[in-house]
């Protein structure tokens, strides 16, 4: 008797449970207040009264870390539907896990992706809660942040610059704003977002207060023959909110648009800097053989992909040598491209010089 009785009990405690259904009515996007939350349909199908309470859960969905939780009073159903609202709610009792949430009745979300979880609590002997309903939903900003200089596809001076942003708004959004700013390398045939998704960074400056950063001093110089993409990800403390769009820029100097030798003999370094020669139909260059060789390899390496595309090896003599490489026969090479020519000698020191290759007309 016992058991059925048992029995009994849960069953009825499962009917009362499958009577009442709750259906948030949260938009994918444009949340912006914690008393959206509270948008619910409740549903009743007992013929008398049900007393409930609902919970909601809100996470982070991107780190999947709480940010905080609700409890409402208990709202007495009867049988039917009610649409409700925070105000049906009130008072909700909130627990803050995150310092970024506004703690104020009305506050506003921080911006973000979020993954808002429901339950109800019937106000039955045994306070029975049913399972979890979860919505995500993205929190955005009115305007993301605008990046200023440098000037999208711009050519600028320094190869050390100075990168400035506007702020995302409304600014009462967030509490603990800050700022990351991603610079990497546009490889060939990839577009600026994929570069910064997939690319190593060439800098990476993470929790900025300033709406500014200078590239710094003691870092490799920005080369003339590479393109480079940015852009700026706000956050509200560590919380993603908005990313700016991505730009690029590129390094004036030689690189660009190339000098042309005028047949001269361009001594391959050890070091490499900023220039570029222009060279037509073959690369003229110097090379001192201080190990007395008989013969060398060199390689030419795309500076956008960074792969070798050609490979061979020149005879040489000992001491001072002048050397033509025919880049008509290089197919890979193409007109208008930066690359890089280098040597390895005997005691695996690279000799080389970057280039570009114009077809004589």
């Amino acid at each position: 008797m016992k058991r059925i009785l048992y029995l009994l009990i849960a069953f009825l405690a499962l009917r009362a449970e499958a009577q009442v259904t709750i259906t948030p009515q949260l938009p994918p996007a444009g949340v912006l207040t914690k008393a959206q939350l509270w948008n619910i349909a409740l549903v009743s199908g007992s013929q008398a009264p049900i007393g409930v309470t609902v919970t909601v859960r809100l996470m982070d969905a991107t780190t999947n870390q709480p940010v905080l939780t609700g409890i409402t009073r208990e709202i007495v159903l009867n049988r039917g539907a009610r649409q409700l609202n925070a105000a049906d709610f009130a008072p909700i009792q909130y627990e803050y896990l995150s310092p970024s949430v506004d703690r104020s009745p009305n506050g506003m979300l921080p911006a973000g992706n979020y993954l808002a979880c429901y339950s109800l609590i019937l106000s039955d002997n045994k306070q029975h809660q049913m399972g979890e309903d979860c919505i995500p939903f993205v929190v955005e900003p009115v305007s993301p942040p605008l990046l200023n200089m440098p000037e999208n596809k711009g050519l600028i001076e320094s190869d050390r610059p100075q990168f400035s942003w506007l702020p995302p708004t409304p600014a009462n959004m967030f509490k603990d704003l800050n700022y990351e700013l991603v610079l990497t390398y546009v490889r060939e045939g990839q577009s600026p977002e994929e570069a910064v998704q997939l690319n190593a960074p060439v800098y990476r400056r993470a929790y900025m207060k300033d709406l500014f950063a200078n590239y710094p001093s003691g870092a490799t110089a920005l080369d003339t023959a590479l393109t480079y993409a940015w852009t700026v990800k706000a956050r509200n403390g560590t919380v993603f909110a908005a990313q700016a769009e991505v730009w690029t820029f590129r390094v004036k100097g030689v690189g660009k648009s190339g000098i042309d030798n005028g047949g001269a003999y361009v001594q391959l370094r050890k070091q490499l800097d900023g220039a570029v020669i222009n060279c037509i139909d073959q690369l003229q260059f110097a090379y001192s053989n201080e190990t007395g060789e008989a013969a060398v390899d060199y390689e030419v390496l795309s500076l956008e992909t960074n792969n070798v595309v050609y490979r061979n090896k020149v005879t040489i003599q000992p001491g001072n040598n002048r050397l033509d490489v025919p880049i008509v026969s290089m197919p890979q090479v193409k007109a208008g491209k930066i690359y890089l020519f280098r040597i390895r000698n005997a005691r695996n020191e690279y000799w080389q010089i970057k280039f570009t290759y114009t077809k004589e007309k």
